[in-house]
């Protein structure tokens, strides 16, 4: 049995953890570490943990946890696990840490993206960027893995093949995307309120979304130039899922057969991939509660662009479950251990 220690359990991304890991069979969890709720039930936390999870918070003290775990989940903010992580505790336990601390290899665009110094540059080298369709090989063997966010997930799970055949021109690709609140986190802030938020659809962090460097650099490895694109999210009022849609120059004439053709080579064997029947639209509600990614393309020709569609569920493949999914691989399970949920509907 693999113990799981979770820093920042009492967020949403660490409930969605504790949800995911409450149904592992190879896993199971010996600290929920919350800042905010020590010595506290967790169950109380979280009702819909009531007779399922008799645990008591405990701390966020990596050292500690380090003696304990095999793995160690941060579901932090920014900037935490950047400012304990040190050998000693890489040397005793793996770490996947679901903030943006390991994810961009350049600390110079990382600090200046997120306004922080970063504290342990000497492990960006080493992180592996944990997303799983793209770097399977390397998280295998992988001490630190840097998660990938939710809407960096969708967006290059949605455009990475063709980034990666070339056929579309980087310096063009658009991406227009929508969230549920979720994605903003757990924290009391005005503008997530409900009377803010309820019958309201608002794009925030134009030309300045931290995730843009993260999708960016990417993409620019999956097609070895340099991609410079336009990332504009939107904040929409449902709890989860986010829904990308993607616009890029074509190089070259292609046919639908043609990009069907990209997509199943690249999709046709992971698990959590689907590339969607022909003029069906990906939808959040069709993946929601699940660790599935929904894409589908078409092509205008009158532009010569093609749009691409990509759906996930925010907490699960866009944190938690992708999350799971490195650990599965990182410990030679069954990738879908713990992973098989069905989409919630309605």
């Amino acid at each position: 049995m693999i113990k799981v220690g979770i820093i920042g359990a009492t967020g949403y991304a660490g409930s969605e953890l504790v949800r995911i890991l409450t149904g592992h069979r190879e896993a199971g969890i010996v600290w929920y570490g919350s800042r905010s709720y020590i010595d506290k039930r967790y169950a109380d936390v979280y009702r819909n943990m009531f007779e399922i999870v008799e645990d008591r918070c405990l701390d966020d003290n990596m050292e500690e946890l380090a003696r304990e775990a095999d793995v160690i989940f941060t579901a932090t903010p920014q900037g935490f696990c950047a400012s304990v992580m040190n050998e000693d505790i890489l040397s005793k336990t793996k770490v996947i840490d679901l903030s943006a601390d390991y994810r961009i290899k350049d600390v110079g665009v990382y600090e200046k993206w997120y306004g922080i110094e970063h504290k342990s540059p000497q492990f960006i080298d080493e992180a592996v960027y944990g997303l799983c369709e793209v770097n399977r090989d390397a998280v295998r063997s992988a001490r630190l893995v840097a998660n990938p966010g939710c809407y960096t997930t969708c967006s290059i799970l949605t455009a990475y093949p063709l980034a990666k055949e070339g056929i579309i021109d980087m310096n063009t690709l658009i991406v227009d995307a929508k969230s549920g609140t979720s994605g903003a986190g757990r924290g009391a802030k005005l503008p997530n309120l409900f009377c803010e938020v309820n019958e309201n659809i608002k794009a925030y962090g134009v030309a300045s979304h931290r995730h843009t460097p993260e999708i960016e650099e990417q993409l620019s490895i999956a097609s070895g130039e340099k991609a410079a694109i336009s990332f504009t999210p939107h904040l929409v009022p449902m709890n989860r899922g986010i829904l990308a849609t993607e616009y890029a120059s074509l190089k070259e004439k292609v046919s639908y057969d043609d990009v069907k053709a990209v997509y199943d080579r690249y999709y046709k064997d992971e698990p959590f991939v689907r590339v969607l029947d022909k003029g069906v639209c990906p939808e959040t509600k069709w993946v929601e509660g699940s660790n599935y990614t929904d894409i589908n393309f078409q092509i205008d020709p009158r532009t010569n662009r093609i749009i691409m569609m990509g759906a996930i569920d925010n907490l699960v493949k866009g944190a938690a479950g992708q999350a799971v999914q490195n650990m599965n691989i990182m410990f030679g399970l069954r990738e879908n251990e713990g992973l098989d949920l069905v989409p919630v509907f309605p």
